[in-house]
């Protein structure tokens, strides 16, 4: 059996950023488990810029925002494995991983940072008709194919889904010399970043298709077409509405889930809303020690966020192994929603040990103009924000003062929503 003082579940953004801030918060030994090859995680493929400009103040692109982080590791000399698999957590912190170098082996952690991502929703769970021809790709893997391996999927493509990766791909397949014939949107509103919208589709000229979907893929060896079909308010398509469109690769870019297998393995609560973890004010699961955070916890926007909430558990993960056993049991106050907010994160907050002023992220369900963002400490409103547009594709945040939680006798609800102006 190997000892750590925190043991941390992938290398990717997350977990650099989650290392490095324990380390600076005095944990002594810490190691990354890292699946892949390298350190960095998807940010090595996204060779686009628009990174750091909240972290580092300046536009990078995803290598180099993961370099910065990757000298931090080093520099902080903080332990880490590459190519190794973390097959089982027990409730205890008891890990189980394996490599090529190392076979089967055994780490015990006073705590644990889940950091493990996320996947894309492939084509099995989408229940698209027709045959499985080769040319359909998850827009990830085909970022992948072109950007590291510097293999083209195909020469005219439809991209389903309107989600980040996907407006990205559009715009790297038209700027490689493909023919990108048209993105479709299952529903009325775009899953990505208004900026992405403009700078990979308007700007190159390539229509979005709000409230379509493809109803069929022709072609048996390789994908010859596709159609697609505007669909009503219950996702049903509508007969009469057919489009053909001929294109030998089909991209999909339909949603992310969150990779919490182990998660669930080991008895940590999942939120039905996210398929993340339910955390309180320092990022910590219902599994006393163990932490979570960035996209296995909830699909983030940028990376910038990412890197500072998990900042905030490797901080709270370097306090938890100091302070072990000596902190007593307080009560959580729950951080409800209503109006159109999706989620929290986090679920619950223990006052006495949440920074001096907590950051709350959360999506609304639809898109919501000239509304307001309101924060009810009990039925007491203390927040009353003019929003002139909110949209599931953009995470939102309002920040608690510890201070105001403190003042407020009886609380025993936090209440998110939105109200009509």
């Amino acid at each position: 059996m190997q000892y750590y003082d925190i043991v941390i579940i992938g290398g990717g953004p997350a977990g650099l950023a989650a290392a490095a801030a324990a380390r600076r918060s005095g944990a002594d030994s810490i190691l990354i488990l890292e699946r892949d090859c390298q350190l960095g995680g998807i940010l090595n493929q996204c060779i686009h810029n628009g990174f750091g400009l909240h972290t580092f103040k300046e536009e990078l692109t995803g290598p180099e925002y993961a370099s910065r982080f990757i000298e931090q590791i080093e520099q902080l000399t903080i332990s880490y494995r590459l190519n190794t698999m973390v097959m089982d957590i027990t409730r205890e912190k008891v890990i189980t991983a394996m490599n090529r170098t190392d076979g089967l082996f055994k780490i015990s952690a006073k705590a644990v940072i889940l950091a493990m991502g996320c996947r894309e929703r492939a084509r099995g769970a989408l229940n698209i008709p027709g045959y499985r021809p080769a040319g359909i790709y998850s827009a990830g893997t085909a970022q992948r194919l072109v950007n590291i391996e510097g293999f083209m999927p195909g020469r005219e493509a439809v991209i389903l889904g309107s989600g980040d990766i996907g407006l990205i791909m559009a715009r790297r397949m038209t700027l490689e010399g493909a023919k990108v014939k048209a993105v479709a949107e299952l529903m009325p509103f775009s899953g990505g970043l208004k900026r992405n919208i403009v700078q990979c589709l308007d700007d190159f000229g390539i229509p979005l298709k709000l409230s379509h979907t493809v109803v069929d893929i022709k072609g048996k060896k390789r994908l010859e077409g596709i159609t697609l079909a505007r669909v009503d308010s219950h996702g049903r398509p509508v007969a009469g509405t057919e489009e053909e469109y001929s294109c030998d690769t089909l991209l999909l870019s339909c949603g992310l889930i969150p990779e919490n297998e182990l998660s669930r393995e080991m008895g940590v609560a999942i939120e039905p809303a996210t398929n993340g973890p339910s955390v309180n004010e320092s990022l910590e699961t219902n599994i006393e020690g163990v932490f979570a955070c960035g996209n296995v916890l909830h699909v983030h926007d940028l990376v910038d966020f990412v890197s500072e909430e998990a900042a905030a558990a490797g901080r709270n993960a370097a306090a938890y192994v100091q302070n072990r056993g000596t902190q007593t049991a307080e009560k959580e106050i729950p951080v409800t929603v209503s109006g159109g907010v999706r989620y929290t994160v986090p679920k619950t907050i223990r006052i006495s040990r949440m920074a001096d002023e907590l950051t709350v992220r959360f999506r609304v369900g639809a898109v919501y103009k000239n509304c307001y963002l309101s924060v009810y400490l009990n039925d007491t409103r203390i927040q009353h924000r003019k929003k002139p547009v909110m949209a599931p594709g953009e995470m939102e945040e309002i920040r608690l003062s510890k201070k105001m939680l403190e003042e407020s006798e009886g609380l025993n609800k936090i209440t998110i929503t939105i109200e009509e102006a």
